[in-house]
């Protein structure tokens, strides 16, 4: 690879020379990369029709030589050095003159900016931080960000991070990657967190890219909101896709009154195993084993748009600073940007046991990570084989002095625990649902593909007891029995486990050839599941509020919206049908019955007047 050199916009990124990414997960494709349509896509586009989506430097360049002064504007993570040095090329080639100006010398020094976010990301070596309250501004200089001096002989260009506060009229250039892109040229030591100058281990970077540099910067996007005129992908080396706004706002409209998919992701774990590698096309079949498959878990999923073949990527957040009126309905004024549910894939075929592990209760998270909802998950079991399990809830007579001692002991003398005398261990069968609200204990066992359908933050797991196994860089993974014991509830245990926690399936409405099951979640989640069972077609209504499904059973399906607009879906891909949808259509394009489970707020929770006060 080739390198750049070091100049004025190495304070919010430098590339590394050889590496600029490190995953052994392909790019996504410049130009639209066509899937076997009988089966999982790993890369699902949403057509916006011809002469939307425009491709490489040189494009950007001619629109950017029509106007006096433009503002390059982005989020953490972006090679500016790259994307600088190419359109000057681009424009020098035209004969043009162009005066940069650039933002990254107007951030505070690193030193600063460092004690600025000290107290958000704790001590060195911390697994977890707290949600910050810094804005942008924070971090520049006082008075730094003024309108440059302009000229008439040159073309004006204000880049990097923050060059949108420079020039209140002047149009924006918005240059994004997807989350997954970040974290990869994190790893390689190609870009640091914002304001800072040296690349960090990793886990630091991304804890701090996780409480401070995502909040901050997804607050900076919603605020520019129709202050953008141009919107640009750079996940990709040399080049990069581009849209204006306005045509990527009329496709999120459309993608709000009909269905969609994200672009799922998948990385490898300590625990993980081969059922994914086995069952979905187009993964890297080199990879060790895929732990997790990120379906949607929305911080850090992206959506494909397609147009001329050109694909480009944005960010899940841009649908709900735009649309979150229209996808999450009834729910919109409780949750605002924040999506609410997760579904994600948990992979241990032929591969381990997760930890054993628990998540915090709702004030806990709140009081210590400065999140507004906490984990209350659910293991809905896709796949699994006869001697799957689930640990879940304690043996009855727990005593938890005794357990915290054996967990202590196995953790400073690497003695290994028979887990099952304290911890329940029961038999998976396909289409349990098992119910984990938080302080939980829990872990799904060897020989599972799960589908975990949760509350969307995804990172606090108090891991207890990790089978005295390393991580895959070979290094200990953290053990946090002091957070575990401050949020474990030892009443669940005993025969109460099975009769709270193992979901009991019930029809609540049935027709000829199709049915609705009722899959209960525990009451303290604020979500629940319905499975929708059909052999030939099945009428879906959203009743004002946002869907999120996956065929569970079959092979594909159609799903057809009020709009007219039909999509197919496959086995195990997560779609979302927007509250605006109104109603759909469900077709079954297999000979067996086709089973969707399908997750949704509850009408009414008492978190979500807890969330519109502000509590």
């Amino acid at each position: 690879m080739d390198t750049t050199t070091q100049g004025p916009l190495m304070n919010s990124g430098r590339e590394k020379q050889l590496e600029w990414r490190e995953s052994s997960q392909p790019l996504l494709p410049l130009h639209n990369h066509r899937q076997p349509a009988n089966g999982y896509n790993i890369y699902p586009t949403h057509a916006l029709g011809n002469g939307k989506i425009f491709s490489g430097y040189a494009t950007l360049a001619a629109w950017i030589a029509t106007q006096p002064i433009v503002l390059i504007d982005g989020y953490t993570g972006i090679c500016w050095d790259t994307v600088q040095q190419a359109l000057d090329q681009e424009l020098l080639q035209q004969g043009l003159r162009v005066k940069w100006h650039y933002t990254a010398p107007l951030l505070k020094p690193a030193q600063e900016v460092q004690q600025l976010v000290a107290p958000f990301i704790g001590e060195e070596g911390d697994v977890w931080g707290t949600r910050t309250t810094l804005t942008l501004t924070d971090f520049f200089k006082p008075g730094a960000l003024n309108t440059p001096q302009l000229d008439a002989s040159a073309i004006h260009i204000v880049i990097g991070t923050g060059a949108a506060l420079t020039h209140t009229l002047a149009p924006v250039i918005y240059l994004d990657l997807p989350k997954n892109e970040l974290q990869y040229r994190m790893r390689a030591g190609a870009v640091t967190n914002l304001g800072n100058t040296q690349v960090e281990v990793y886990n630091e970077m991304y804890k701090r890219a996780y409480f401070v540099d995502w909040v901050v910067l997804n607050d900076y996007k919603q605020s520019l909101g129709k202050r953008i005129t141009i919107m640009a992908d750079t996940q990709w080396r040399n080049t990069l896709t581009w849209i204006f706004n306005a045509d990527l706002q009329a496709g999120i409209e459309s993608l709000s009154r009909n269905t969609f998919r994200v672009r799922p992701w998948f990385e490898a774990g300590a625990w993980g195993g081969q059922w994914m590698k086995e069952h979905i096309p187009g993964l890297n079949r080199e990879e060790t084993n895929y732990a997790w498959s990120f379906e949607m878990i929305v911080p850090e999923n992206g959506v494909i748009f397609e147009s001329d073949h050109n694909l480009l990527e944005i960010p899940f957040e841009w649908l709900m600073f735009y649309q979150h009126n229209a996808i999450l309905g009834n729910h919109a004024a409780i949750f605002k940007y924040e999506f609410p549910i997760r579904f994600d894939f948990l992979d241990t075929f032929d591969g381990g046991n997760l930890s054993i592990q628990c998540h915090p209760a709702l004030q806990y998270i709140r009081d210590n990570f400065g999140e507004n909802i906490t984990q209350d998950e659910t293991y809905y079991i896709l796949d699994c084989k006869d001697d799957a399990g689930v640990y879940l809830g304690f043996q009855q007579g727990i005593n938890p002095a005794a357990f915290r001692n054996a967990l202590e002991n196995s953790r400073d003398n690497q003695q290994p625990l028979n887990i099952t005398d304290y911890v329940q261990l029961h038999k998976a069968a396909k289409h349990d649902l098992f119910l984990i609200p938080n302080g939980t204990i829990h872990s799904a066992g060897t020989n599972n593909l799960v589908l975990e359908i949760s509350a969307t933050p995804y990172i606090f797991t108090f891991k207890m007891y990790d089978w005295l196994r390393p991580g895959l860089d070979g290094k200990p993974r953290s053990i946090s029995i002091d957070h575990a014991f401050n949020n474990l509830d030892f009443s669940r245990q005993g025969a109460l486990v099975t009769q709270q926690l193992r979901s009991v399936p019930t029809t609540i409405k049935a027709g000829t050839d199709w049915q609705i099951v009722h899959v209960p979640t525990h009451a303290v989640h604020f979500y629940d599941v319905h499975r929708l069972e059909f052999d030939t077609t099945i009428t879906v209504p959203t009743g004002n509020c946002c869907l999120v499904l996956m065929l569970v059973e079959g092979t594909s399906i159609n799903v057809t919206t009020a709009s007219g607009q039909t999509t197919v879906y496959h086995y195990a891909e997560t779609f979302v049908i927007p509250a605006a949808a109104d109603v759909c259509t469900f077709t079954n394009n297999g000979s067996e019955r086709a089973k969707v489970v399908q997750a949704f707020l509850k009408p009414e929770h008492p978190l979500f007047s807890d969330l519109i006060s502000g509590k």
